[in-house]
C-alpha cells in the first residue's frame, strides 16, 4: 500500500505512506510494538482470552496474558518528513492465519517479532514472507526474564536468507519499536531496488 498526494497550489508533495506488517507467535509482543510506535491512538480487536481459546492455544510461557487479537491491530507512525508507515499487527493462531493473505497485499515489508523463549513459534511468519518474497526484519522482543541471545545466534537458529536482518528490541519502547521500522524500510528499500535493477539487466 503507497499514497502519495500532492498539494495542486504549491506545487509540494506530502507524505508517502507504506504499508508495514507486525507479525510473530502468540503473545510475543505484536500488539504492544504497535501501541507503543503509534502517533494516534491504534485501532485494536483484542478480545478476553476464553477457556476454549486457551485450550486451542499454546499460552506456556505467556501464562498471563488474558486477551488476544482477533482481527488486526492498526496504528500509524511517522519515520521522517514525508514518510509515514501504516502498521498492521496479525493475528498470532493458526486459526486466524486467512486474514494473513489480505493484510500482506501491497505490503513494503514486515516485522516479525520473536521471543527466544519460545521461537519456534514464528517459524511459520518466517517462512510465511519468505515464500512470498515480502522483506522482512527479526526483530527479537527482549523479555527480562529470558536468556539473552546475539543476533547471529537467532539468524542461525531460524536458518534466515543471508542479509535478512536481526535486530533487538523492547516493543514497549517507541524508540525501540522506531529504530526496528527504520531497519525495515532501509532493507525493503534495498530489497526492491535491486530486483528492479534485475528485472531490468
Amino acid at each position: 500500500m503507497v499514497h502519495e498526494h500532492s498539494d495542486a497550489t504549491s506545487g509540494e508533495t506530502a507524505a508517502l505512506a507504506l504499508k508495514i506488517l507486525v507479525a510473530g507467535g502468540f503473545g510475543v509482543g505484536k500488539t504492544t510494538l504497535v501501541g507503543a510506535v503509534s502517533e494516534i491512538r491504534p485501532l485494536r480487536t483484542e478480545e478476553l482470552l476464553s477457556e476454549a481459546g486457551r485450550s486451542a492455544d499454546d499460552t506456556g510461557g505467556v501464562d498471563r496474558k488474558v486477551t488476544t487479537t482477533v482481527a488486526m491491530d492498526f496504528g500509524r507512525i511517522t519515520i521522517r518528513s514525508g514518510l509515514s508507515l501504516y502498521l498492521f499487527g496479525t493475528p498470532g493462531q493458526d486459526r486466524f492465519w486467512f486474514l494473513w493473505d489480505e493484510l500482506a497485499q501491497g505490503a513494503l515489508g514486515a516485522v516479525v517479532l520473536a521471543d527466544t523463549r519460545r521461537l519456534e513459534d514464528c517459524f511459520p511468519a518466517v517462512d510465511y514472507f519468505e515464500h512470498r518474497h515480502i522483506p522482512f526484519v527479526v526483530a527479537v522482543n527482549c523479555f527480562t526474564d529470558a536468556r539473552t541471545y546475539g543476533a547471529h545466534e537467532v539468524a542461525r537458529a531460524l536458518d534466515l536468507d543471508r542479509g535478512t536482518p536481526v535486530v533487538l528490541c523492547d516493543a514497549r519502547d517507541r524508540d525501540s519499536g522506531k529504530e526496528v521500522l527504520v531497519r525495515l524500510v532501509e532493507y525493503a528499500g534495498r530489497m526492491h531496488t535491486a530486483r528492479l535493477l534485475d528485472s531490468v539487466g
